[in-house]
């Protein structure tokens, strides 16, 4: 079975064009089927100020009305993924761009508006590999953008490291799945004022721990419950930490395993 790696990309990349522009370079020479992930957070909420369209944001997660999703449709799947896809032509890697509604890849589900109401914020209910594996297998890499639909005709912004979690599971029935949560960070910091005290390895008992004893900065645990979802259903590996990794596994930054 051949492995593919599904990599997803913070905004700390994205809002950088020359550190983008050099991941993409680098991305583009790996080796093997590999599917791209990112967001673009803070462009869209630049990009909201300026057009005096209101933020409004709880517990870190975005509240999408009707204009917020306009926008985000607009700078996620039209500005990034268009500018990611164009550069890594650039690079001779064949790349197509993806919302969760081409190819009807992933469907979610407008999430309740009880206890707190996001708005147009979408929870994946299932991803179809089929379209995937058939431009994966012709040597294309897809580019996913946070934006998936309901299977109604309902656009949904949808988190991203969902997204890659998903969708890394989804294809596990077709290829050996790993899946790479790249960020600033070197990995998973034990102290967040100290860059160095990066938490190498963290097994599913060992987190529960780390949680109780809140050791882990409140904002990373969402990421790390999407990475051991992805292990309970066949992901083979899971990593977290800045996308030196990706080109050299030597380098310093957390795995994820089962206890």
């Amino acid at each position: 079975m051949k492995t593919i790696k599904i990599v997803k990309i913070g905004g700390n990349i994205i809002n950088d064009k020359k550190a983008l522009n050099n991941f993409l370079a680098d991305f583009a020479q790996l080796k093997g089927p590999k599917v791209l992930v990112h967001g673009g957070g803070k462009l869209a909420s630049e990009l909201a100020k300026q057009l005096n369209i209101p933020v409004t944001m709880i517990d870190g997660r975005r509240v999408t009305d009707t204009q917020t999703l306009d926008l985000i449709t607009m700078v996620y799947a039209g500005k990034i993924n268009k500018q990611i896809v164009t550069q890594l032509q650039a690079h001779n890697t064949n790349a197509i761009g993806f919302t969760g509604a081409d190819g009807n890849t992933i469907v979610s589900t407008k999430r309740p508006a009880e206890p707190i109401d996001y708005g147009f914020a979408g929870d994946v209910v299932t991803v179809n590999p089929q379209v995937l594996t058939i431009l994966i297998n012709n040597e294309v890499t897809p580019v996913f953008c946070a934006i998936t639909h309901d299977a109604n005709g309902q656009l949904l912004n949808t988190n991203a490291d969902t997204i890659a979690s998903e969708i890394a599971i989804g294809l596990s029935a077709h290829f050996s799945t790993e899946l790479y949560y790249c960020f600033e960070k070197s990995g998973v910091l034990s102290d967040v004022t100290d860059d160095n005290s990066i938490i190498e390895q963290i097994t599913s008992e060992s987190y529960a721990q780390l949680k109780a004893d809140g050791v882990i900065f409140e904002g990373m645990l969402p990421k790390l419950d999407n990475c051991f979802h992805a292990l309970k259903n066949n992901v083979h590996k899971v990593h977290i930490g800045s996308t030196t990794m990706l080109f050299n596994s030597k380098n310093k930054h957390t795995s994820l395993q089962l206890s």
